[in-house]
Formats: structure tokens, sequence, C-alpha cells
């Protein structure tokens, strides 16, 4: 067995693990460090703290990977990781083999190979976060598209010229409630009204319900994916993931098209799966 550290580098924080018996183990985090120096020492100090030799690194990072460059490419909050070497940086730095993937292939990756998408051939992994992204599998491997921009099903528009990533999460829908009643409220308790039949938290969810569905309609009928699964904190919930299936259904019969209808899935593996993800796109390509 290959005994790896993991790491999530998100630009708030740093997630870490232990993979180890294909097991994930000794989780922590530290802030995202300002500048990559320090993010390596703090990358070692974690290191040095899990009780068995170290075989490799496996990260989970914003941004286009470009495994041929060896470099990320793209921009994200984290901006010293884009446009270096940073495969030859990290390699140097510990002395290891490195494997780094996007973020958000990374939780598709975990979902296909070890999670609720395990047995399928073609299925689309959507992340409804802060903002929209995800990743494609046809035929059991990750398509990451030309200009490795495959998944970035966020920049999506709909008829209002708007991007998914400004009109299908909750949290522009949390913003939109407070422009209205000066109220600042977060996911929980926007769901909490609408238990309450709050008519504006009901609208407001039924404009983000729509909008979502309008994507996963046009992707469906464009890739034919046998299963959707939903990641995110919001997939947790159970009436987000009927009311998608639900209105998916609809706009599929009213073309005429409900057999082509897929599977709608919340993602089994949560807020591990960055950390999972790397640790099989590591032990997939090493």
């Amino acid at each position: 067995m290959t005994n790896l550290a993991v790491f999530d580098i998100g630009g708030t924080a740093v997630k870490c693990g232990l993979w180890e018996n294909n097991q994930l183990s000794y989780q922590s985090k530290f802030i995202t460090s300002k500048t990559l120096d320090d993010l390596v020492k703090d990358m070692k100090k974690v290191i040095n703290h899990y009780p068995v030799d170290i075989e490799g690194i496996a990260i989970s990072a914003p941004g286009a990977v470009n495994a041929s460059t060896r470099k990320i490419e793209g921009i994200s909050a984290v901006k010293y990781l884009h446009n270096c070497s940073i495969f030859d940086i990290f390699e140097k730095a510990f002395r290891l083999p490195v494997r780094i993937e996007n973020d958000a292939n990374c939780a598709g990756i975990a979902e296909m190979s070890l999670g609720v998408g395990k047995n399928i051939e073609n299925a689309l992994f959507v992340v409804l976060g802060t903002g929209v992204g995800g990743a494609i599998f046809i035929n059991g491997s990750l398509y990451k598209g030309t200009h490795l921009f495959g998944g970035e099903f966020g920049l999506m528009k709909n008829h209002t010229n708007q991007i998914l990533s400004e009109t299908g999460t909750i949290v522009r829908v949390a913003e939109a409630y407070y422009k209205k009643t000066g109220e600042k409220v977060d996911g929980k308790q926007l769901f909490e009204l609408a238990k309450k039949k709050d008519s504006l938290v009901l609208a407001l969810l039924d404009t983000m319900y729509e909008n979502i569905a309008q994507i996963l309609y046009d992707l469906q009928v464009a890739i034919d994916p046998e299963m959707i699964i939903i990641g995110g904190g919001i997939s947790e919930r159970k009436e987000v993931i009927d009311e998608l299936e639900k209105r998916l259904y609809h706009k599929l019969a009213s073309v005429h098209l409900p057999n082509i209808m897929p599977q709608i899935a919340a993602c089994q593996f949560r807020n591990d799966a960055n950390l999972i993800g790397a640790a099989t796109n590591y032990l997939n390509t090493i």
C-alpha cells in the first residue's frame, strides 16, 4: 500500500489528511498560507506529524491543472499556485512524487471511483457551492476538454445572459433575500423559512431551482449521462435533490424525452471528496 500525504488547497483553508491502507485519517486543516514558500513550510509541518513514511503527495487545487506542462493555468483565490512550474516546485521541496488535480475533478473522481457513481460509466458531477463547478466522466474516464475547461458548468448562461454561478447557488439566494429585507440569513435559515411558507424565500428558491434545472436539461440532451451527481453543501438536503429531479423530468417530458431521464444523486463523500479524489488520482496516474 502507498502512504500519501493529501492536501486540498482552498481560498481560505487547506484541508489535510493521511491516505493509508486506502483510508483517510489524521485529518486537519490550516489557514491558507499567504505565499508559496509559507505553504510548503506549513505542508511539511503536517507531514512531519504523520506516524508513517510518506511516499507521495496528492493535491486537490483550484484552477485548470495541466499535467503535461506541470502548471496550473487560469486564476483562483490562491494566485501563487498559477502559471509557475508548481509540480516541479513541490517535488523539489518534498523530494517525493507529486500529483495535482483540479478540486472539482478530484471530488468527481472520488465519487466515480469509490462513491455513488462507482458502477456508472457516463456521469456528470455538479458542485453547487459559493459558485458552480463540476466534472464530466465519459466511459468511466474524466473528460477535461481541449482547453481544460470541461465541467465548468458555472459559466453556462441562461435566457437572461447570466452565468449559473450567479443564478444557481444558495449564496445568491441569501444575497437577494438581504437586498429585499435587510436581513442576513444563511442557507439553513433560508430552508427553515421555506418550510414556514415564507413567500419571498419560496419565490427566490423557485428561481434558483429553475436556473439549475435548465442547465441540467441542456447538459442531459447534450451529453446524455446515466447519472448526475450533485455536490456541495446544499446536496445534503433531500428536498434539493427531489426538486431538481422533478424539474428535470418535466423538462425532458415536455419534449417527449422522459426515457432519457438520468439518475439524480447526492454525493457520498461530501467534505472529504476532494482529499479522497486527490489520493485516487495519484494512485491512478503514478
